[in-house]
């Protein structure tokens, strides 16, 4: 299931450049950080730093490895994207434009699953008030067996009895 986007007030680039200028040491916004915002934000899709510098190469967009690494960080930074750690992996999913929402990694094929569910969100706001926390962000990351992993494990069971 793939999550809707949700109306912004600004593009990403928008929000982007909005966040260098406002910084306490005003960055500029590079040609080649609009080619990645450009390319990040053309879809909805979960990625690594590895992924990306590869979808950027096999797009013939002229990006350093060195400006991946640093934009990337600058646009956690701007809630623009997210960093979730699965393991030793790091991977970036988009914040800005897209609502709150959770993940199911599959452990056999690395499949993540977007979900929400607002049973799950009162449930942390209860939580989060019954400890007077309040929180900025979230990214919660369960584990498992996707289904058609599951379906394999038995069409493999079935033929091994």
């Amino acid at each position: 299931m793939s999550l809707p986007a949700v109306s912004v007030s600004q593009s990403p680039e928008g929000k982007f450049r909005e966040y260098l200028a406002s910084r306490p040491d005003p960055k500029r916004f590079t040609n080649q950080q609009r080619e990645l915002v450009e390319h990040i934000f053309a879809r909805h899709k979960h990625f690594d730093t590895n992924e990306l510098i590869e979808d950027l190469k096999q797009a013939d967009r002229r990006v350093s490895r060195p400006t991946v690494y640093r934009t990337l960080k600058l646009l956690v930074n701007a809630g623009l994207l997210r960093r979730i750690e699965i393991g030793s992996r790091t991977v970036f999913d988009h914040d800005y434009g897209y609502p709150a929402h959770d993940h199911f990694v599959c452990v056999e094929c690395d499949a993540m699953i977007e979900f929400q569910h607002p049973g799950l969100d009162a449930v942390l706001r209860e939580v989060a008030g019954e400890h007077q926390f309040q929180p900025e962000a979230r990214a919660l990351v369960i584990r498992g067996v996707c289904g058609g992993c599951n379906q394999a494990r038995a069409t493999k069971r079935r033929q091994m009895m």
